[in-house]
């Protein structure tokens, strides 16, 4: 029983002393305190949402410890991570945080602009007096220690951050690496000399290749602003090397988000878009391995990746167009990367590609994720895709079993397409076909043709007196309608 009392004492009363460490990633950037309300914004890094508008309001752009300055023009919810922030916060018994109102916001980034710009402290205080209160000297000396005021130093705070002021020693360096590896790194990776740079970058590759400690002790703000720079440059050694070790750093995945935040993704799309061959595989391989993330999925659709993903289906690279196919796959399971790739045209591509026998079962779970919504469920309807996928059923012309479930998947979520489905799926004799399927199929293939014979034998009074021939004529002619007013 004593024992028992014990373990509830220690369960209960945690000493505050042990409270985990706050991920860097959690913490905005601006404000120094753990995000309430995290919005991503177009150059990739995530603020909390009042500190984004109180920089525009003030039309002030910070500088962030890498040297990379933030593109306020888009401001987009980012919702993966407050749900991960939330959970945390639940796990470390932590009180969910709150989010800083906008007259707070706008005092944090007024100081950080006195703070960069001293000489017009007077004349800015002025300019807001009676609309806006410092709040006092330790409001107004608090500068985030990761924000740099310009750009040779830092400010440290007098008073840092509520979530870390019990860091302990080991935190602390943690999140300000400045290992003796990392300087001579460094050093080498911004050196003027193109041959130190190659250098640098080869051997950087050879370091993470296998190490796996060493690809998150490197992972830092300072190497990704580095390697942001040489991921575009025009020597082919020195770009293919550093997407090489880029994507070498991708695999760990405490690195994945960080890598993101670091706004290094404009660079991969410049080089899968214009840049070597050799480069664009990694570049390619990197987007897939970032898009592993949940929090990234969104980000990196916004920030353009889609458009040269869906055109490197087409290279000459079997690897980039592999990579480039699992980089959708994953990216397709957000909903508004596939609104966006419907916009995009991106069926009718995936479509021909499936008819010719092009990466057949990569591009059908592709097609897999666009059915499962409605935008991409109606624009499949109307690209013949029922009549595709049946007449890929009947040939069975697949590569393997699981490409053939892929197939059914995708017929599957086309199921769910209502009255224009059935009609269809009528036209092109899809019951008799998939009745055969299930006598002789897979255990999942059975699963699956048990579905859409359910769907399709699902019959009320209204189904039963429904002209086929005339519904899909009408919605023919809907479909020309929409495509002439466009």
């Amino acid at each position: 029983m004593g024992t028992s009392k014990q373990r509830w004492r220690i369960s209960f009363h945690k000493s505050p002393s042990k409270q985990p460490p706050i991920p860097i990633e959690f913490v905005c950037p601006i404000s120094g305190s753990l995000m309430a309300d995290p919005v991503i914004v177009s150059s990739g890094h995530t603020f909390e949402r009042h500190c984004v508008h109180a920089c525009k309001s003030l039309s002030f752009t910070p500088v962030l410890p890498d040297g990379s300055i933030p593109d306020f023009s888009t401001v987009i919810p980012n919702l993966a991570l407050k749900s991960t922030i939330l959970n945390f916060c639940r796990s470390s018994f932590l009180d969910p945080p709150k989010p800083i109102n906008f007259l707070t916001a706008e005092n944090l980034v007024f100081t950080l602009k006195a703070t960069r710009n001293p000489q017009n402290l007077a004349k800015d205080t002025a300019r807001f007096n009676g609309v806006r209160v410092i709040q006092s000297e330790t409001e107004l000396n608090r500068v985030p220690s990761h924000i740099s005021t310009s750009s040779e130093e830092s400010v440290t705070p007098r008073s840092g951050p509520t979530y870390y002021s019990s860091s302990s020693a080991s935190d602390v360096e943690t999140l300000n690496p400045n290992s003796i590896e990392e300087d001579e790194l460094l050093v080498k990776l911004k050196s003027s000399q193109i041959s130190e740079q190659e250098e640098a970058v080869i051997s950087f590759r050879k370091l993470t290749r296998t190490r796996e400690e060493t690809r998150f002790q490197l992972c830092t703000p300072r190497i990704l602003s580095a390697l942001r720079v040489l991921i575009t440059s025009r020597y082919v050694s020195v770009q293919v090397n550093s997407v090489a070790a880029l994507v070498n750093l991708s695999l760990e995945n405490r690195n994945k988000v960080k890598i993101l935040r670091s706004g290094i993704v404009p660079s991969l799309i410049d080089v899968l878009k214009s840049g070597f061959q050799e480069s664009q595989e990694h570049v390619a391989g990197a987007l897939f391995s970032l898009a592993l993330d949940d929090q990234n999925k969104t980000a990196i659709g916004v920030l353009g990746a889609l458009p040269p993903l869906l055109h490197a289906l087409r290279s000459e690279s079997e690897r980039t167009r592999h990579d480039s196919a699992l980089a959708l796959y994953h990216l397709s399971l957000v909903q508004s990367n596939r609104a966006k790739l419907v916009k995009l045209g991106a069926v009718q591509a995936l479509l021909g590609m499936v008819k010719t026998g092009h990466m057949m079962g990569r591009i059908l779970l592709i097609l897999c994720n666009l059915a499962a919504s409605s935008e991409g469920r109606a624009a499949m309807l109307d690209g013949g895709a029922v009549e595709c996928f049946v007449c890929m059923l009947r040939k069975g012309e697949f590569d393997s079993e699981s490409t053939r479930e892929n197939c059914l998947a995708a017929l599957y979520g086309l199921s769910h397409g209502g009255l224009r489905f059935k009609g269809l799926a009528k036209e092109a004799a899809a019951e008799e076909l998939l009745i055969q399927i299930e006598e002789m199929g897979s255990e999942r293939a059975k699963d699956k043709v048990r579905k859409i014979l359910e769907v399709l034998r699902q019959k009320d009074e209204e189904e039963e007196e429904v002209d086929w021939e005339k519904l899909l004529n009408s919605d023919d002619d809907i479909s020309q309608a929409r495509i002439s007013s466009s």
